[in-house]
């Protein structure tokens, strides 16, 4: 059975930075490209950054510069490390993976930034 989970989200003030964390189980981990995904109320849900199974990365114009994906294949973790964090981020961020057959989606992790 394949499970995400994710983790490390929380309340911060805008400037301040948190990083999330995605465990997967029951999945070959390390072939697979995964993404980071946000949902805002009351908006969909967007993507906000992937990396290849061979590390590549990009992300939505939004969080460039601020945002890092990362993976560790021996863990079969990976972590979103998000810095000078906005009001704007404020959403529950889910880690996602793509098999060749099936979408895998974790649970989400809230993410509350506030002044």
């Amino acid at each position: 059975q394949v499970q995400l989970v994710e983790s490390g989200g929380g309340l911060v003030h805008p400037g301040e930075s948190l990083r999330l964390s995605c465990a997967a189980s029951g999945i070959e981990f390390s072939i697979y490209p995964v993404r980071w995904y946000r949902q805002a109320p009351g908006n969909q849900r967007e993507w906000v950054a992937s990396m290849t199974s061979m590390g590549g990365t990009i992300y939505t114009e939004s969080v460039k510069g601020r945002f890092t994906i990362s993976r560790d294949n021996t863990k079969n973790t990976v972590d979103l490390q998000m810095n000078s964090l906005k009001l704007e981020d404020t959403a529950v961020y889910y880690c996602f993976v793509k098999t060749f057959g099936d979408d895998y989606w974790g649970q989400g992790t809230q993410v509350t930034v506030s002044s």
